[in-house]
């Protein structure tokens, strides 16, 4: 199945994209949960596209939403064959998208939420996408973790976000992930948020805004 296209935003100054925010929503959500961080991060890129895509399938026994990857079965080898079909897709509409403006990989950012957040770690590390600028992952982890190093295609810079009190992912998830990108050299930075549960803040925002404009700003 296909990702599908969702909401846009931008560029803010009216001109033709520089850059390419790919916001990549959770289980049972879809692009709409995130396309208001466009508005946020376009202070600091006001000359990139936001696309929000829908993820490619409907929720298993949920009326509404959508899912990157089934979760009905959360073996090893059905989580890990789910989110590399997920990253496959992924790759191929972030490439279009990318190709139709014009765009090198490094004009572009993967961010990420919960179960999306573990989609573009996949997609931007394990050879679904050229090198892209960076990956935002909020609340999320790495599938396959353990074997990041043996299937390690690119080395953005990523950020890694994640609330301690977190009731749905645990942070070990991303400490796990954390643990794996340092030992695989990717340049890693990591923010755990006392008291903030499953969820974005303010503090976690302005670190991917930071990360934004760093990367991708200034053009």
């Amino acid at each position: 199945m296909d990702v599908q296209d969702g909401p846009r935003f931008g560029p803010a100054n009216g001109g033709p994209p520089d850059a390419l925010v790919v916001l990549v929503h959770g289980f049972g959500a879809d692009g709409n949960d995130l396309i208001d961080l466009a508005a946020v991060w376009a202070e600091v890129l006001p000359g990139a596209l936001f696309v929000a895509p829908h993820a490619p399938e409907p929720c298993d026994g949920v009326p509404y939403g959508r899912q990157w990857f089934a979760l009905w079965d959360r073996s090893a080898t059905q989580l890990e064959a789910g989110v590399a079909g997920a990253a496959s897709a992924l790759g191929r509409f972030v490439a279009v998208e990318a190709g139709r403006l014009g765009l090198a990989s490094d004009r572009v950012a993967l961010m990420g939420f919960s179960q999306g957040a573990m989609t573009v770690l996949e997609t931007g590390l394990c050879g679904a996408l050229p090198e892209a600028a960076c990956i935002l992952a909020y609340s999320g982890g790495m599938i396959g973790a353990d074997r990041l190093a043996e299937r390690l295609a690119a080395s953005p810079a990523v950020l890694l976000v994640h609330g301690e009190a977190d009731e749905v992912v645990p942070v070990a998830a991303s400490r796990m992930a954390e643990a794996a990108l340092r030992q695989a050299g990717v340049p890693v930075r990591a923010l755990y948020r006392p008291g903030l549960g499953h969820g974005l803040d303010e503090v976690g925002l302005a670190a991917g805004a930071e990360v934004l404009r760093g990367l991708l700003g200034g053009k």
